[in-house]
């Protein structure tokens, strides 16, 4: 396991002493070929341009945000990143927490039972909200209509999660919007928790990764046989696409895939800078 920090996590998420509660109801050959990619992003500075109109994000096209597919796939997916609980050590268990890409709501619930009560769940597939709300009645889920705007003001949350999202978005344009409307939602100091795929090693996935190499524009980028389009980032990505927030921990995990196939993750836990707005 690599440490950005050898640090207590007591004081990284923020004590929450500002909590939403119910005003939630009321928001209307590989490293070569990425790193020639990685000069061409945006850094965090620009975000402002790549967000549009102040307040409010450009929406993803159709491709980055899959709904069709995510809405076929709502009743038979079964999602297992999980929560690294010494992560959640020292956070407030009234902080506002947002779970973007919630799907039907493992995360969240995962949260609960550790005592969380103040959360809400995101998601742009309606068909996976309405699983959600049916196996959770009791949360807070809304359906994202222009993803990856969010119906919540600045600095509205403590923290937010972030699991097996990125590799759902094939895009880096799109992928950096939602970093930065994320961004927009967190308090100064507030902490994201991202949870996802780096590329994989093994020939069933290399063979993936070069069969759509030259039809998509990155590397790593795939197809399933369901109608799906993923993306496995390398390392060096994760930290091009968080450079704005401060690195707090890493860690990699073995996590099972929506098929069931055994693969590489990795976790990242970084912090807004309490001076950012």
């Amino acid at each position: 396991m690599a440490r950005a920090h050898e640090r207590s996590t007591t004081h990284l998420w923020g004590a929450g002493q500002q909590t939403l509660g119910d005003n939630f109801d009321n928001f209307d050959n590989v490293e070569n070929f990425e790193r020639r990619r990685l000069t061409e992003v945006l850094p965090l500075s620009s975000w402002a341009t790549w967000a549009g109109p102040p307040g409010r994000a450009t929406t993803m096209s159709d491709f980055d945000s899959q709904i069709p597919y995510w809405d076929a796939a709502a009743s038979t997916k079964t999602f297992t990143h999980p929560l690294h609980l010494p992560w959640l050590d020292g956070i407030d268990r009234h902080a506002a927490i947002l779970d973007y890409g919630c799907g039907y709501g493992r995360t969240l619930h995962d949260l609960e039972q550790q005592g969380f009560d103040n959360l809400a769940g995101v998601d742009t597939s309606s068909a996976m909200i309405g699983r959600a709300r049916l196996l959770h009645p009791t949360a807070r889920f809304t359906v994202l209509g222009a993803p990856p705007h969010l119906p919540y003001p600045d600095a509205a949350f403590d923290a937010a999660v972030l699991f097996a999202v990125l590799t759902c978005i094939p895009g880096e344009e799109a992928q950096h919007r939602l970093i930065g409307e994320l961004n927009r939602v967190l308090k100064p100091g507030g902490t994201l928790y991202v949870s996802d795929y780096p590329l994989q090693e093994d020939e069933r996935n290399r063979t993936r990764y070069d069969r759509c190499a030259d039809r998509y524009d990155h590397y790593g980028v795939f197809e399933t046989d369901d109608g799906g389009v993923f993306r496995h980032h390398p390392r060096s990505w994760f930290s091009s696409l968080l450079s704005g927030f401060e690195a707090l921990d890493t860690r990699d995990i073995t996590v099972n895939t929506m098929s069931g196939h055994p693969s590489k993750g990795i976790q990242l836990l970084v912090r807004k800078e309490p001076s950012s707005r």
